[in-house]
């Protein structure tokens, strides 16, 4: 049921009117962006190294996935509730660089120490520590840009933002390599030790992620909640005061069963338990429902976490279609991120973790990795006029079929050499990636809630991630005799999904 709109304001003491944003120069827009520069290095080591860390630590290919779980479990408990928590907070730094400066140093500090352990479970533990610190650094920078930048302006801003990933990502994939072949620190170490270059690689990732932030944090002032509530948008009255209780009662029973089903079925054929958490997300969902009807019959708000949990099910329609677009998307690059260091070494002739030619594989894919984030980095700041041109959707779903081959490719050529032709192509999609469904939610979603709706949208993001998890390793083992390059051709069909899927979303607004 879709819920009634009208207009409200963003608190008691809000303004009824204010005057129009005003555009912003590109150096305050670029000052805004800048954190960003600083979380993608960590993601980006975090991407490319960690199953080399776990393999080093011991860890079988078939367990790579279960050891990964840590990131999407931490983002899927971690945005909504960062962006919820922000859309509500207002004090000396603003809304949302509170939670900027927090996780930032949360961050670095588990960056720094992670790639010091020297076992798996330990790794485990830093991996969930960084997660969710990163977490809770990253998901305001969306809502950031929402809240500050007018809306003809958000387009170029995302793209802006996809700039700063992409250099981000570039300095991190490359920093291993960087380190062992350009300023000789070792790059190998002995069987169960990680090369003191990935060490040092993390230490200085740390470091940037503090100053990169930092700049963000100084320099760009974040406006009154007032202001936002005076902007000229339609805003969608909370679903507690329009839903009929016996429409929350029927979504509810709904997903219920959908998880008790997986979670049978996983326990009759006795597939990986990683199933039993997908079906606990459903259960969780449709408990959370009754409850919204049950606060409704008796006159009540809901507040924390049944409100999230509604505003899910009111989702605009742009973000329930994207939501389909993003899973396919998402579980490819997750299958992407574990399984590209294995294949490629594999191809090279080193499966061994320990193995010299190991080594130099995972370093190769760095450098890849620095690539494709370089392509994407500079394919943004086309990407605005791409769009004036053929739309939103039709950019995307070009960029992600672009994707697609590249991701073939990878799974496909057996000399390294010739490994950035498939990463120009994988570039090419991550910058459309990173941009257009961003712009696509704060064209469609209430200001007031902007926080809280880029927090739900990224859980788009993880679910896809959870479901590789759960089912990734299974398939890689059993059906694809533990060849790490099929599950590369399995995120390109999921790409050539996605980008078919895309041609489906809402477009209104073409910029």
């Amino acid at each position: 049921m879709q819920a009634d709109t009208v207009s409200e304001p963003l608190s008691p003491a809000a303004p009824v009117a204010s005057p129009p944003v005003a555009l912003m120069s590109r150096w305050a827009i670029a000052c805004m962006c800048c954190g960003l520069f600083g979380v993608q290095i960590v993601w980006g080591l975090q991407n490319v190294d960690t199953s080399r860390i776990f393999q080093t630590l011991g860890a079988e290919l078939d367990e790579l996935p279960i050891l990964w779980i840590a990131a999407p479990i931490t983002g899927l408990i971690v945005q909504p509730v960062i962006g919820h928590l922000s859309d509500r907070t207002w004090g000396r730094l603003g809304r949302r660089r509170p939670y900027l400066l927090a996780g930032a140093i949360l961050a670095a500090i588990a960056l720094a120490l992670m790639p010091n352990v020297h076992s798996i479970w330990a790794a485990c533990v830093m991996l969930w520590l960084l997660t969710a610190a990163i977490n809770v650094a990253m998901e305001p920078f969306r809502a950031l840009v929402a809240d500050t930048v007018p809306e003809e302006q958000r387009t170029a801003a995302f793209a802006m933002q996809v700039g700063f990933i992409g250099v981000g990502a570039v300095v991190a994939s490359i920093l291993p390599w960087l380190l062992a072949h350009g300023f000789g620190i070792a790059g190998t170490a002995p069987p169960g030790v990680l090369p003191p270059s990935l060490r040092a690689a993390f230490a200085i990732g740390a470091l940037g992620l503090l100053v990169s932030v930092g700049i963000t944090v100084l320099t760009t002032p974040e406006r009154p909640p007032g202001h936002l509530a005076g902007q000229a948008r339609v805003v969608v009255r909370p679903a507690w005061a329009s839903t009929s209780s016996a429409s929350l009662v029927r979504h509810g029973a709904i997903w219920m069963i959908g998880g008790l089903a997986i979670a049978a079925v996983t326990g009759f054929e006795g597939y990986r338990h990683e199933l039993y958490l997908i079906a606990g997300l459903g259960v969780i969902l449709g408990a959370g429902q009754w409850a919204t009807a049950w606060s409704a019959r008796n006159g009540m708000r809901p507040t924390g976490l049944l409100e999230i949990i509604d505003d899910v099910v009111h989702m605009p329609a742009v973000m329930r279609r994207l939501a389909v677009v993003q899973f396919f998307t998402w579980f490819g690059l997750f299958a992407m991120w574990i399984y590209v260091v294995p294949a490629v070494a594999v191809n090279s002739g080193g499966a061994t973790p320990s193995s010299l030619a190991y080594n130099t594989s995972a370093d190769w894919v760095g450098v890849m990795f620095a690539f494709y984030n370089g392509i994407a980095a500079l394919c943004a700041f086309a990407l605005p006029r791409l769009v004036a041109r053929l739309g939103r959707r039709e950019t995307h779903a070009l960029c992600l079929m672009i994707g697609a081959a590249g991701l073939m490719g990878f799974a496909l050529i057996a000399d390294p050499d010739w490994l950035w032709v498939p990463a120009a192509g994988i570039g090419i999609a991550w910058a459309s990636i990173l941009s257009a469904p961003y712009a696509m939610v704060s064209s469609a979603v209430p200001p007031a809630r902007m926080g809280v709706y880029m927090g739900i949208h990224n859980v788009f993001l993880v679910l896809p991630q959870l479901v590789a998890t759960a089912l990734l390793g299974w398939i890689v083992d059993r059906l694809f005799d533990s060849r790490p390059a099929l599950a590369l051709v399995l995120a390109a069909a999921t790409f050539v999904i996605a980008a078919a899927l895309a041609l489906t979303i809402p477009d209104h607004h073409r910029d």
